[in-house]
């Protein structure tokens, strides 16, 4: 069964095509990757799918029967509902069910057989929709996710962008829908959130289709890819590894046809000129000339198009003067807000030409870390040493630059010192072309902002380079050109990042920051992973061993049954209770009347005879009361 289906679909701004002749399906239970250059259509392809956005011609089908669920943009919630109503509101399907099975209780304590036939048909739907692991699922998605307990407690409306979008992703994971929409769900992950995602989606039965520039993530969730390019697509049946080595097949086997049949019409041409010559005033030549040329139109007409090579940024860092052997010394580095200890006792040293990844899980304090080594930030305790000869480069996570009014040439020839033909020469090879220029930079997109600072970094000679998440705001295609720009360069690296597929392409060394501390791992980050995962085996092998709690087995027909009877008695055994009360009252009001009346015998039998009647009822409540509480 297809759940995605979109054919001949175009898309327009006004009279600006942005998408031409989409055409693909996504069968049931397939996980696809849509991957293409910033500004090639994916996000608008991704309005289009959800409905967001409309389309010109065309068809978008989604079976109507599937539950889909999408990860764009932030849901709209009541200004004063806190992260765990948000998080419950994706049970409100099993939440309605519940509520109707209490109020069919009264009813069946009652012997209402309607509201018995009722409540079992609710309990399987209850049980069929997850209702007995609600609890369960909501606290294995938080901890994944790594949405605490302080934070379940917080209203959604105060909460970051990044943290309303994590408790949104836990919000449509818990929903249990078909089909998934996710749009960049990695930006806000730190690494084991992102992991936990990841096996999530490995294990997810329904259809996904994701826009990611997180290479990692794509291999390991999808199973094939969409590409938009030049306003149209194509389909490839693997996931993003596949796509790039195919990719790069049918290229190389599309510039060999053109150039197969580009020659085979150069020499037709020359044979047709060549039969014009010797065709006047021979008829039968002429006519086998004209045919020749009748063949060459028709072979243009057909002709294999040209490939596109893309134009690669061609910056490479400059070369600097060689640091000393000692890059920085750092001992005992700690630092605390308030109450609230991010590290402590941090000390390592860095050596020339390492290249060294900083990790840890969102607000373990690396880019505070950073920020101190560029003593933009005090530590509490500590102190740091440089070594001689250091020339330091920083690229943060966020580029904001003084002047934001300033164009993107203005910036550049401030910056560097340099002419204005300079200037322009230079920014062409980080693609700023023509108009490009003359943007604000506060028109920047984040992409744009970082390429801007890495266009104004790389002119500077820099043998220490510091970098806070550099992907983050890249394509895909802008990470790869970062890549073979970092492998030019031959000075230190120190950054901080969660695309594992550019730590595990540049780092030999390992700094991660681990519950305040800091482990030193001297390896690269796959020998890091392998070294966790013994850690971790280990550390299991030598807790205590605790008896686990066997896990409650689903439901079947006669525990449905059972549960509502249970129900059904604990609504009788409230009403027994209310009834033995009020008859016990009457009891002792009647135990007095008897005592009060102890030599008046005509007025003590009746009230014995009735005292004994209560009694009686009393001793019967009881009875059936402790029958039905065992």
């Amino acid at each position: 069964m297809v759940d995605i289906a979109v054919a001949k679909m175009d898309k327009y701004f006004g009279d600006t095509p942005i998408l031409l002749d989409i055409n693909f399906e996504i069968y049931e239970g397939r996980h696809a990757g849509l991957v293409g250059k910033n500004g090639c259509g994916k996000t608008t392809l991704f309005r289009v799918i959800t409905g967001e956005y409309g389309f010109e011609t065309g068809t978008v089908v989604i079976p109507k029967e599937k539950k889909v669920g999408i990860l764009d943009q932030t849901p709209r919630f009541a200004s004063n509902d806190t992260v765990e109503a948000v998080l419950r509101s994706a049970f409100y399907e099993v939440d309605a069910i519940a509520r109707e099975m209490a109020e069919l209780e009264g009813p069946m304590a009652d012997g209402d057989k309607y509201a018995m036939r009722r409540y079992g048909e609710l309990s399987v739907a209850y049980e069929i929709k997850g209702g007995y692991e609600t609890e369960t699922d909501l606290n294995r998605v938080c901890e994944g996710l790594h949405i605490g307990k302080e934070m379940r407690e917080k209203r959604f409306a105060l909460l970051s962008g990044g943290e309303q979008t994590r408790v949104n992703l836990a919000r449509l994971i818990l929903e249990k829908t078909d089909i998934l929409l996710l749009d960049e769900p990695t930006n806000h992950l730190d690494m084991a959130s992102i992991q936990w995602l990841e096996n999530f989606l490995e294990n997810f039965k329904g259809t996904v289709m994701v826009v990611s520039h997180d290479r990692y993530f794509l291999d390991k969730v999808t199973d094939m890819t969409i590409e938009i390019e030049n306003l149209h697509n194509d389909v490839y049946d693997g996931n993003y590894s596949f796509y790039a080595t195919e990719k790069e097949a049918r290229l190389e086997l599309q510039r060999r046809m053109y150039e197969k049949e580009q020659r085979e019409i150069a020499r037709l041409e020359f044979t047709a000129k060549r039969m014009h010559g010797w065709g006047m005033g021979a008829s039968k030549m002429m006519r086998r000339a004209l045919a020749l040329e009748r063949r060459i139109e028709k072979l243009k007409e057909n002709a294999v198009e040209r490939v596109r090579e893309a134009k690669s940024m061609n910056g490479s860092f400059k070369d600097s003067g060689r640091s000393g052997n000692d890059v920085a010394y750092i001992r005992e580095i700690g630092k605390s807000y308030g109450s609230r200890t991010l590290f402590s006792d941090v000390t390592f040293d860095i050596k020339k030409d390492e290249s060294i990844a900083l990790i840890g899980d969102n607000g373990s304090g690396k880019t505070t870390f950073l920020k101190i080594l560029l003593d933009e930030e005090k530590p509490d305790t500590g102190r740091i040493r440089w070594g001689s000869n250091i020339h330091m480069a920083y690229l943060p996570q966020k580029v904001t630059f003084i002047n934001e009014y300033n164009s993107v040439l203005e910036e550049t020839v401030a910056a560097l010192g340099i002419t204005e033909p300079m200037a322009r020469n230079r920014l062409g090879t980080y693609h700023f072309i023509g108009e490009d220029v003359f943007k604000m930079v506060g028109d920047l997109s984040g992409g744009e902002r970082s390429r801007l600072r890495l266009c104004i970094l790389m002119y500077a000679e820099v043998n220490l380079l510091i970098l806070d998440e550099p992907t983050n705001h890249l394509d895909i295609a802008s990470c790869e050109w970062l890549e073979e720009a970092l492998e030019s360069y031959d000075g230190t690296l120190l950054f901080v990042s969660h695309d594992r597929y550019f730590i595990n392409r540049f780092a030999t060394r390992i700094l991660s920051l681990e519950e305040g501390g800091l482990r030193d791992f001297p390896g690269t980050f796959e020998e890091y992973q392998i070294d966790l995962q013994k850690r971790e085996a280990i550390e299991k092998e030598q807790k205590p061993i605790i008896k686990a709690e066997k896990k409650a087995e689903r439901p079947t027909n006669e525990v449905y049954e059972a549960e509502k009877r249970r129900r059904a008695d604990k609504k009788r055994a409230n009403a027994l209770e209310r009834q033995i009360a009020a008859l016990e009252e009457e009891i002792a009001g009647l135990d007095a009347a008897i005592e009060e009346n102890a030599k008046d015998h005509l007025a003590l039998l009746p009230l014995l005879a009735e005292r004994e009647e209560k009694g009686n009822q009393l001793e019967a409540l009881y009875d059936e009361w402790a029958e039905i509480s065992e």
